[in-house]
């Protein structure tokens, strides 16, 4: 009774606001995020791997753990995988036991970081050989995604180099085009090539994908399946995130999201737990774009892979997933609250506060009883974290015992 008070409250606030209430509870219904399939697995810093109890010793089992995450948040369907962390001797089999876990497969990630040969690059390495043997890797991840029906690949390299004069730069990049430019060619039509960038680490000195504009000419050169994916940990300590996501969707680049946070490098935190004003302000510019004149750039904008990309060093996996989610959930309820038509008359009228105050008020208000009223409308605990831990599969899956499958 008092959920269904507290909920009468904001919706009378809303609709004063001139917000439609029952558009933005079907968008919450209808958003998607997709969770990482080496989330659910033992990792650690890059001192020491934390070994814990009831983590999955293989692929499938890494599937019924983010299917619980579905089954309480009713938002995550699809996992990504990582290739070979994943790798499988039958992947129809792994299709089918993600089926029948109500989950589909999502973005297939390669792997071009952990094999001795790549330690002074992959697609980008002096040696032919090597970089073939990259390729090669590239191509067998788009056959597995053909098999597993994904339509994603989501690539990030560590290639770089740690002393000036180690690697000729230039030459680099004309290496991993031709390399792409392979991969590229391989893929089906109704496929992406989502390409991310790093700033820095676990090469010191120079990045061969290193920021945003870098991936963006990669990706333009290679054709219109090729965008470009943010990582939300991939910046230098300043850097204004959301900038980047308005320039990418008015060039109709941006493909998808990596979902982490960060205080000072890439920490791989919980998305939101360090500055969920600017994932709110994220999706803000992209239920900006979503509203575009331009069809394009509203397509892409509503033609984001929106996926978690996070290592649960000291937490348990399963709640920390639903966390993020979570977090990325609430602040995704604010982002569709802004009114944009208050937003617009203010910037038009050129009143400063006025437009700032429009879209922080928004990112102020508690989307709880919001939350709570869309997922029992969609059958849910209005409390995914409560309703999972007192479910007790986090001890049923305690039997697994300590050393599962880590990267």
């Amino acid at each position: 009774m008092m959920q269904d008070q507290a909920y009468q409250v904001f919706a009378a606030q809303q609709a004063n606001r001139g917000i439609n209430l029952e558009d933005v509870k079907s968008k919450l219904k209808a958003f998607r995020v997709e969770t990482p399939s080496w989330g659910y697995a033992d990792q650690g810093t890059r001192f020491k791997t934390f070994k814990k109890a009831g983590v999955p010793r293989d692929p499938f089992e890494k599937l019924e753990d983010a299917a619980q995450v579905h089954r309480f948040t009713g938002i995550c369907p699809s996992v990504a995988l990582h290739i070979p962390w994943d790798k499988v001797e039958d992947y129809v089999a792994l299709k089918t036991h993600a089926a029948a876990l109500g989950l589909s497969i999502g973005a297939v990630n390669p792997n071009l970081f952990q094999e001795d040969e790549y330690m002074l690059g992959s697609v980008t390495n002096s040696n032919p050989s090597i970089r073939k043997k990259a390729t090669d890797h590239l191509l067998e991840c788009v056959e597995i995604a053909k098999t597993l029906g994904s339509n994603v690949l989501s690539l990030w390299f560590a290639d770089g180099t740690n002393y000036p004069g180690q690697a000729n730069i230039r030459r680099r990049v004309q290496w991993m085009h031709e390399c792409l430019r392979e991969m590229y060619a391989a893929m089906t039509p109704e496929m992406r090539m989502l390409i991310e960038y790093k700033f820095y680490e676990p090469a010191f000195y120079h990045t061969d994908l290193a920021d945003w504009g870098m991936a963006f000419n990669m990706a333009g050169k290679l054709g219109p399946q090729a965008e470009v994916l943010v990582d939300t940990g991939h910046h230098a300590m300043g850097t204004n995130i959301e900038h980047i996501v308005a320039y990418l969707l008015g060039e109709k680049r941006l493909g998808g999201f990596h979902f982490n946070s960060r205080k000072y490098g890439d920490d791989d935190l919980i998305v939101g737990s360090i500055n969920p004003y600017e994932l709110f302000l994220i999706f803000y510019q992209i239920l900006d774009a979503a509203r575009d004149s331009d069809a394009g750039v509203r397509r892409t904008a509503e033609n984001i892979a929106y996926m978690i990309d996070q290592s649960h060093n000291i937490e348990q996996k399963i709640p920390a997933m639903i966390r993020s989610v979570m977090n990325v959930q609430t602040q995704y309820a604010k982002a569709l609250l802004v009114n944009h038509e208050e937003v617009k008359a203010a910037q038009d009228k050129q009143d400063v506060l006025a437009a700032e105050n429009a879209v922080r008020s928004a990112f102020e208000l508690n989307v709880t009883p919001l939350l709570s009223a869309v997922r029992e409308e969609m059958g849910l605990s209005p409390d995914p974290m409560t309703a999972y831990l007192q479910s007790g599969y986090g001890e049923k899956i305690l039997a697994r015992g300590v050393g599962g499958a880590s990267w």
